[in-house]
């Protein structure tokens, strides 16, 4: 759950807006400042959010104009997101409110997020550095798709977490296992073989507007390809959504098939990069918030 102590500099401002703890009776407040963005959050996903992770909200007169929240990944790691304030509400240091509580929360974890181009300066004046940017790729594919017919594709089973956990660990250097477990519970997940050692997986679950694919950990682009092809064998015409690195060899692929590139986010890190050890690397997100 989403527990913490209250932010305990600026409670309160001159337009009396209240700093504190994220709690579920916020949820229904931070869907409608989402819905007004235009994110594509469901109740559900906030509250998923919610239960995996920590985070404040800034309340005027009852109602939420900003909410902001992050999640551990063991005690050394984390990553943020989910970073919002009402329209109205832009312009009077509320961001960089809700951002520092975060960051006091949170450190001395390095912290990751995923920035719109309206947020970077925010982040910047924190320390925050570009390392990546993310492709938003989504849409209705162009037609069915066929599970790869190779022997080395698998439906994922509770007896494979343990595995899925390492190889996940190995190619983010992050301790994930809570949001991992979540994940997997609540949608359909893929694993790549090879000599009888897990290579590569994928995770599909419903987000948003339809489904998100992801996270794909694989050692190619021909495998994370083959893993995604896995995944969107069972979803048919459906909406997906998949965040991918613009290193991943994937835009051109997904382009192809109909899910289009709808937007951009930089990738900013506040501290060190884990040590990932390969040789699986990330090919998609979970989601840009969760990373």
């Amino acid at each position: 759950m989403m527990t913490t102590t209250a932010y305990q500099a600026g409670e309160c401002d001159n337009e009396t807006a209240l700093l504190v703890p994220f709690a579920r009776s916020h949820l229904e407040g931070a869907l409608k400042l989402s819905q007004e963005m235009t994110w594509p959050y469901r109740l559900e996903d906030w509250n998923v959010a919610l239960q995996l992770g920590t985070g404040f909200v800034l309340e005027r007169a009852g109602t939420v104009i900003g909410t902001a929240a992050w999640w551990p990944y063991g005690e050394t790691h984390a990553s943020a997101g989910m970073i919002i304030v009402a329209k109205a509400a832009q312009g009077r240091g509320y961001g960089a409110r809700l951002m520092d509580a975060l960051l006091s929360s949170a450190r001395p974890r390095t912290i990751t997020l995923n920035s719109t181009a309206e947020g970077i300066m925010l982040y910047r004046r924190r320390g925050f550095v570009p390392i990546g940017v993310i492709h938003q790729h989504q849409g209705i594919p162009t037609q069915p798709h066929e599970p790869p017919r190779s022997g080395l594709m698998r439906s994922m089973t509770t007896s494979d977490f343990e595995a899925v956990a390492q190889l996940d660990r190995e190619a983010t250097g992050l301790e994930r296992r809570r949001m991992l477990d979540r994940l997997v519970r609540s949608g359909d997940g893929y694993l790549l073989q090879r000599d009888g050692m897990a290579r590569g997986y994928v995770i599909s679950r419903l987000f948003g507007r339809g489904h998100v694919i992801g996270p794909v950990i694989a050692e190619t682009p021909a495998d994370a390809r083959a893993l995604i092809e896995a995944a969107l064998a069972n979803l048919g015409c459906r909406f997906v959504r998949i965040d991918t690195s613009a290193t991943s060899q994937l835009g051109e692929w997904l382009e192809g098939i109909g899910l289009q590139r709808v937007s951009d986010a930089t990738t900013m890190i506040l501290g060190t990069q884990p040590p990932a050890v390969g040789p699986a690397r990330t090919f998609a997100l979970a989601n840009q918030s969760f990373g």
